[in-house]
């Protein structure tokens, strides 16, 4: 896991002077601080998230945990939502520009939109970096996120594991990639393919209908894979991207009685994802310590904003510039039943909001505390 968490020092924290927020979808949350006049005042930071119906992680989790950084930080801070619009996308970079941000971190939407704020946000001395996804020739000045093509990884090794243990003959397989235009979801599959293409190639496994979903929409994730299902009902395992995508077809094999007989893999560790593997829908999930990666990269955007150089830990090539781009990059973690309560534990998810109704005995079952 990434070196160096942010330390969170008491002088630092001395700073922060207050906070208003207005939350919720498109929602932002600021916060002010001032320096003695005796120190240079530190800049602002903006950041851009993606949206909050790909995956709940972004309200949840990554909003919460760069406030928590920045505000011990005593930096002052912008965090808005683009809500999947890239013409909103790019009108909160202008207005934080404009509002006096001197960092800009961002979640791209795609690498074309992205591009565009970085190049402006450059043009107009504002530090960039990319968070999560890594904007292709976007030139950001910094990347922090998880090692991607392992995720893809652990998700074909996990859901060759959940094959092996239903004694699969010759399984077909689905494939159902995320977004297009994410960076993210071609390391992921990079990864997957990785694991099952040489099962493929050996006639070990049925390579089966595949479609990538746009924007990683849910809505349309189950009509695809309805399709899919109809077109060749004996599937018998299905890489999804992430959960969300997951449960889309955990909810088209509900319907035709399939589910728990078909094993689906998934991404994030929601608690929609955690209930359907302790359900015995869902074969694992990919978790990714998001306060680590939040952490990781508000250590960096504070620095920038206070006029330092911080130096990363390693580097990405981008794939289409051919530049390396210093980054610092993540461990994901496989989870299966008997591992739910690792997620539980390291306070991502908690007892009270996994452990609902029927899942309170399945809980006990997985030695959740």
């Amino acid at each position: 896991m990434r070196k160096g968490i942010l330390s969170l020092t008491a002088a630092a924290a001395a700073l922060a002077l207050g906070l208003t927020a207005c939350g919720g979808d498109g929602g932002q949350s600021t916060t002010g601080a001032s320096a003695p006049s005796s120190q240079k005042a530190a800049g602002k930071v903006g950041v851009i998230l993606p949206d909050s119906k790909s995956s709940a992680r972004w309200e949840t989790a990554d909003r919460k945990y760069l406030e928590e950084a920045f505000k011990a930080a005593g930096v002052q801070y912008d965090i808005q939502n683009a809500q999947n619009d890239k013409t909103a996308f790019q009108t909160i970079a202008d207005q934080m520009m404009t509002n006096g941000a001197t960092v800009l971190m961002i979640v791209n939407l795609d690498s074309g939109t992205g591009k565009t704020v970085i190049d402006k946000a450059r043009s107009q001395g504002v530090v960039t970096i990319d968070y999560d996804r890594l904007t292709l020739g976007g030139g950001a000045a910094y990347y922090v996120s998880f090692d991607n093509t392992k995720v893809g990884q652990l998700q074909g090794e996990g859901l060759a594991k959940c094959l092996t243990e239903k004694k699969a003959d010759k399984p077909i397989v689905a494939y159902l990639n995320g977004s297009p235009t994410d960076n993210n979801a071609t390391l992921f599959k990079a990864g997957y393919d990785g694991v099952l293409k040489p099962k493929f190639d050996s006639g070990e496994y049925v390579k089966g209908p595949e479609q990538s979903v746009p924007d990683w929409d849910n809505t349309q994730a189950g009509t695809l894979f309805e399709q899919m299902l109809t077109t060749q009902p004996k599937i018998a395992g299905v890489l999804a991207a992430n959960d969300g995508l997951g449960n889309a077809a955990i909810t088209v094999l509900k319907k035709n009685k399939l589910n728990g007989k078909v094993p689906v893999t998934g991404q994030d560790a929601t608690v929609q994802g955690l209930q359907n593997i302790l359900a015995g829908d869902q074969c694992m999930t990919v978790y990714k310590a998001v306060k680590k990666e939040a952490d990781a990269a508000a250590k960096l955007a504070v620095a920038l904003a206070k006029g330092e150089k911080p130096s990363a830990s390693g580097s990405v090539k981008d794939p289409e510039s051919g530049k390396d781009v210093p980054s610092e990059l993540m461990d994901p973690v496989s989870i299966t039943f008997d591992s739910v309560k690792d997620v539980v534990a390291d306070g991502y998810v908690t007892k009270e909001e996994l452990c609902t109704g029927d899942f309170a005995a399945k809980c006990t079952e997985a030695g959740i505390q």
